[in-house]
């Protein structure tokens, strides 16, 4: 699957992630980089890659499923009165280079291209942070510069007639389980409660691990949560919700979401405790 050889992430000495930019993929899962495996400092691993139930999830990274009718997150695409259609519509986040690549980070630039037009120019950044003996954070920043020179509008699955699927944005998919996993967020419990909220923060507790998934600047805290437990583990962001989000030609859209990467079962104070320094740091 790789077209290279990924490169490691590492917090306190430990390497905690390995990012892959130039996957080899067909272009049905809507090509893209993505990190996998990322792991607990204990060695847990938290991502999955390409999993039967959904082939194009690709570990943690950045998918939207509708870029000006381009399906940037893979597999197939909902449309209106149609529902899921297997189409032609797929994009690709192509790596252009690392700016800056050093062992616990790096600041990428990216080209999303469909159909021959470049879309967006990104600039990525990831770092990760150690919080405690059992505990890091991946902060990961994403800029979106509409490089069209027209207007481009995100929607998704939810604003093409679907709801309760307004994925597109930051996502995390992770391992599938015997059980499904606990969905907690700063005031709420369970999956019905958290999915779609715009709370600060989403935890998602396995098997021996926690995530929490907090919004780093108002503009990302506004974007509810998506979240996925009984179905598959999944939370990520939600780009556009309710309606489409233009992006003016010219115009850059900027989110940025630090991931809790945590041994053990986390509660809601020591979520809660660990977010706020992880935003902070």
């Amino acid at each position: 699957m790789n077209a290279g050889t990924p490169t490691p992430l590492r917090c306190a000495g430990r390497t905690v992630a390995h990012y892959t930019t130039r996957p080899g993929l067909s272009p049905g899962h809507a090509p893209r980089p993505f990190l996998h495996p990322v792991t607990t400092l204990a060695g847990r691993v938290v991502t999955e890659t390409l999993p039967e139930d959904h082939p194009h999830h690709l570990g943690a990274g950045v998918a939207v499923a509708d870029v000006d009718g381009r399906n940037f997150w893979g597999g197939r695409t909902f449309v209106r009165g149609r529902g899921p259609v297997a189409l032609d519509d797929h994009g690709v986040q192509r790596h252009d280079g690392f700016k800056l690549c050093d062992p616990d980070g790096f600041v990428e630039e990216l080209s999303w291209t469909a159909g021959g037009e470049l879309l967006f120019r990104e600039h990525r950044t990831v770092a990760a942070a150690l919080l405690t003996d059992s505990a890091w954070a991946l902060d990961l920043t994403f800029s979106l510069a509409n490089a069209s020179g027209r207007e481009l509008s995100i929607g998704s699955p939810a604003t093409n007639g679907r709801p309760g699927a307004a994925y597109g944005g930051f996502f995390w998919r992770a391992p599938k389980e015997a059980a499904a996993p606990v969905v907690f967020g700063a005031e709420a419990d369970g999956e019905e409660a958290v999915h779609g909220s715009a709370a600060d923060w989403a935890a998602l507790a396995g098997d021996g691990w926690t995530l929490v998934f907090a919004g780093a600047t108002a503009a990302t805290r506004a974007d509810p949560w998506f979240v996925r437990a009984a179905e598959y583990p999944g939370v990520g962001s939600s780009l556009a919700s309710a309606e489409r989000l233009v992006v003016p030609a010219g115009e850059t859209l900027v989110r940025r979401v630090v991931t809790v990467v945590a041994d053990g079962r986390l509660d809601r104070a020591g979520a809660a405790a660990l977010v706020r320094r992880a935003v902070a740091s």
